[in-house]
Order: structure tokens, then C-alpha cells, then sequence
């Protein structure tokens, strides 16, 4: 398990002090001898990287190429892990970046400067595809015949199309009781997977299926898993392709389990190393106020990258404080409500790399955002609130400028939770049934309510005629 690799693409540890690697042909979650997590590395002396990203524009025209066409691996020279023949799509990455002018004035950003990339036009309606065709990609790899996720709704949906599309392997999810959102969950079901409810939530599943993973020799497809992270890197080669490769002064990202945040350091990082970008944008990564384990590590207790020796007494001390106080994550913005994001440590790599910042919104502020989202075309879910909500913040303390351009991720599809939509637009602070009243909402500043009509001709008219 410990030979050091000499391929064009290995494994290594993210922590400094360790320097044993591992061949890409290994399927690990954690480095044996450290426990830290994970990187996958390049020899790039050896791979045959474009001169400049312009050069990728080239593939446009493959459209009948299936690897070409996917708006993952038409950058695969920027993750050169997978063979060709091995490579796993289903068309995903077909997503676009929105100039938002709505979303500007909410945010107080100058008109032209604020985008929305919007993540929701993936095969299974989120993000999350672009890193699993890369986890399904290294199944595909390494012969795993079963795959399993834990998953607050995104992943599992994503996970079951790929096996079902494919035929590759089987699919099992975990999910906790009642932290799922139906969208979300009808997705799994209706694509095949095997899906388990434990009781507990998204830490407690990750937790069980890590252990059944290692138990019964299961390919694990979370985002501890490092070729996720490497999918989810094309995220920003397209936010960058439709910019025309100009760089932005900032990406505003949801933070969870901060798998794209540490996806997008990384990507960046990789980037300027390589010499295709000339400097790199900052970095928001925003939290529910619910689910805010990185805010409070990171902005009120002041833990650090620390060149790859952060101070984990200070992350140890506040999860042991978390579990005897028995605090658990709690926000509508339910693909965020997480409470121990395993990606953590690269989160502060990105964060570091990024010179970023993290902010907390809370439930109104996110569902007002995504309001706001909704009314300029681009309808997501809850948790893609986030990031023009923290955009908003982060604008009010001056942090961002009104003339800075910049991109807010849209992680989901507005289908992806109806419920909170539904429930938002129909909000009424009286109706305890309302699923947002039940959740502690007190008010909706954007609703945009049916009105109720006899039905009757004239009445209609008059309805009509007062729009």
C-alpha cells in the first residue's frame, strides 16, 4: 500500500510532512499512513498541457465525441488520471454562466458584473455530476462492481443516474431520517439505487458508510473520495471559458461537506502553477447560519492552512464540544446542513490559496436570494442562496466592491426542493401547515402568491386586467 508512485497521475497525502504516494489504481479515502486526506497529483512535466486554455475552444465542434462533448473531459489534460477508454459520461457539464442583472441590484453590484453559474443543468439537476462522472470514471477503473454515497440528497441522486445510465454498477445511498428533500429523494428512487434510511442525519450516514465501504469492499463516490474533486474542478475551467478566459474577482460558493470550494482552490492553484492564469480570484465560501462548522473555525477561532499543518486541536476541541453539547446542523438550505464537512483541511488549502473569506447567512436571507435568483429566470435550490446572499453581505461590509465582477455558484435546480419554493411563495406567518413556518421563517420579503378567483368570467377579467 505504501510504494511510492511514479505514473503521470498518483495519490498523495495534502500533508506536508508525509511523502509516501500511491498509484491511481488504489482506492483510498484517507492516506494509510496519516489519515489525511488526499490529493490526486501530476507529473505535468509529462503531460501534454494546451499553451493556453484558449486551445480547448477546439473541442467545441467534437459535439459527437462523447468525451469532447462532455463539459468535464473536454479539459481532461487538466486531470489526466483515467484512460481514455475508461472515461465515464453522460453528458454532463452542459451548464452556462448568466450575467444576472437582478441579482446585481439585490446584491448592490454594479449592473453587468455579477454572474450566475448555473450548475443546475447537469444530467441530475446539480453540481455533483461533475465530480461523479470522475468517481464513476475510477469505478470504472478499478472494476468496483458496487458503489455507495451518504448523501443529503444531491449525491445519491447523482450516483443513481450514473449506475443506472451505465449499467456499471450497483448503487446504494444512505440517507438520514427526515434530512432529505423530496425532489431529491424521488430522484434515487425512481433511478434504481438501493436506498437506506438510517436514523441520525448526513454526518451520522457518512459515518455508517465509510465503515460498511471499508467493511464490504465498497467503492465509496462521497467527496472524501479525491477523484470527485478532480470532476469538480471543470467548474471553474468554465466559468473561466465563458468569461473568455478573463479571471474574476470572485467566486461565491455554498459551503457544505466544501467539496467545491476545495475543488475550486485547487483547480486555480493547478492553474497558476502551470502558468495558463496570471493571478487567481478570492474566494467566498458561504455557510448556512444553521450548519456553520467552517464559519466558526475559521472566522471566529481563527484556524488556518498554516503551509499544511492547520491547528486540528482547535478543529478536534470543537467537535468534541459539538457531540457533548449535542449541536446538529439545522437550515431549509438542506444540501448545506452538515455539521462535520470532511473536506475541511482542503477547504483551508483553498481558502489560503484563494485569499478567501467565509461568511454565515441565515434561512431568510438565503430564501430571499434565491427569490431574487427565481425572478431573473434561473430558478435553483435553497442551498444556491447561499452564495448571492454572501455575495449581498460581503457587498453591505464593503468587502466586495460594486464595480468587482462576480460569480455566485448555483449548485442545484429549483426542482431539486419544491417544497421550499412552494412554501416561500405561499408564505403566510399564520399557517403553522406552511413548511417554512414549521421550519422558524417569520417573514418572505419576495413572495409571488397565486391569487385566489371565483370562478367566473368577470371576476377573471378583473383580475387580469389589475396585473
Amino acid at each position: 500500500m505504501t510504494t511510492t508512485s511514479t505514473d503521470v497521475a498518483y495519490q498523495a497525502p495534502i500533508s506536508p510532512d508525509t511523502t509516501t504516494t500511491y498509484g491511481v489504481d488504489q482506492v483510498l479515502t484517507s492516506c494509510p499512513e496519516s489519515n489525511t486526506l488526499l490529493d490526486i497529483c501530476y507529473d505535468w512535466d509529462r503531460v501534454p498541457v494546451p499553451s493556453s486554455l484558449k486551445e480547448f475552444e477546439k473541442r467545441w465542434s467534437n459535439r459527437h465525441t462523447p468525451i469532447d462533448y462532455s463539459g468535464v473531459w473536454r479539459f481532461r489534460e487538466l486531470f489526466p488520471f483515467a484512460p481514455e477508454e475508461k472515461i465515464v459520461t453522460i453528458g454532463e457539464g452542459q451548464t452556462k454562466l448568466q450575467q444576472a442583472n437582478v441579482a446585481a441590484k439585490f446584491a448592490g453590484i454594479n449592473a453587468g458584473n455579477l454572474y450566475l453559474q448555473y450548475e443546475g443543468l447537469n444530467p441530475s439537476g446539480s453540481f455533483k455530476d461533475n465530480g461523479m462522472t470522475a468517481a464513476s470514471t475510477h469505478a470504472n477503473m478499478v472494476g468496483a462492481k458496487v458503489t455507495a454515497c451518504a448523501s443529503t440528497g444531491n449525491t445519491s441522486a447523482s450516483l443513481a443516474i450514473y449506475a443506472s445510465v451505465t449499467g456499471l454498477f450497483r448503487c446504494v445511498v444512505f440517507i438520514g431520517s427526515g434530512k432529505i428533500a423530496y425532489g431529491k429523494l424521488s430522484q434515487a428512487l425512481d433511478y434504481g439505487a438501493a436506498t437506506i434510511q438510517i436514523e441520525g442525519d448526513f454526518d451520522d450516514a457518512l459515518l455508517r458508510v465509510r465503515e460498511v465501504c471499508e467493511q464490504e469492499n465498497i467503492y465509496l463516490c462521497n467527496s472524501v473520495n479525491p477523484f470527485r474533486l478532480e470532476g469538480q474542478k471543470s467548474i471553474m475551467y468554465r466559468v473561466l471559458e465563458s468569461l473568455q478566459w478573463e479571471i474574476p474577482d470572485w467566486i461565491v460558493v455554498p459551503g457544505g461537506n466544501l467539496g467545491n470550494s476545495s475543488a475550486f482552490g485547487k483547480a486555480f492553484m493547478e492553474l497558476k502553477q502551470l502558468g495558463l492564469i496570471d493571478r487567481i480570484p478570492r474566494l467566498a465560501v458561504i455557510n448556512a447560519q444553521g450548519a456553520n462548522t467552517l464559519y466558526q473555525l475559521y472566522e471566529e477561532g481563527g484556524l488556518r492552512w498554516n503551509d499544511g499543518r492547520p491547528d486540528v486541536v482547535k478543529s478536534d476541541t470543537f467537535y468534541t464540544d459539538m457531540d457533548e453539547q449535542n449541536r446538529r446542523a439545522s437550515t431549509l438550505a438542506s444540501a448545506i446542513e452538515i455539521n462535520r464537512p470532511v473536506n475541511l483541511m482542503k477547504c483551508l488549502r483553498a481558502l489560503d490559496v484563494c485569499d478567501g473569506v467565509v461568511r454565515e447567512v441565515n434561512d431568510e436571507q438565503i430564501l430571499d436570494a434565491k427569490a431574487t435568483v427565481g425572478a431573473g429566470g434561473l430558478g435553483c435550490e435553497p442551498a444556491s442562496g447561499a452564495s448571492l446572499a454572501g455575495a449581498k453581505l460581503l457587498r453591505e461590509e464593503g468587502v466586495i466592491a460594486p464595480s468587482d465582477r462576480v460569480v455566485c455558484i448555483l449548485t442545484g435546480h429549483q426542482l431539486k426542493d419544491p417544497t421550499a419554493t412552494v412554501g416561500y411563495h405561499t408564505f403566510n406567518a399564520k399557517d403553522k401547515e406552511n413548511a417554512l413556518v414549521k421550519r422558524g421563517i417569520t417573514q418572505a420579503q419576495f413572495t409571488n402568491r397565486p391569487t385566489p378567483v371565483p370562478n367566473d368570467l368577470e371576476e377573471i377579467l378583473k383580475v387580469v386586467r389589475g396585473l
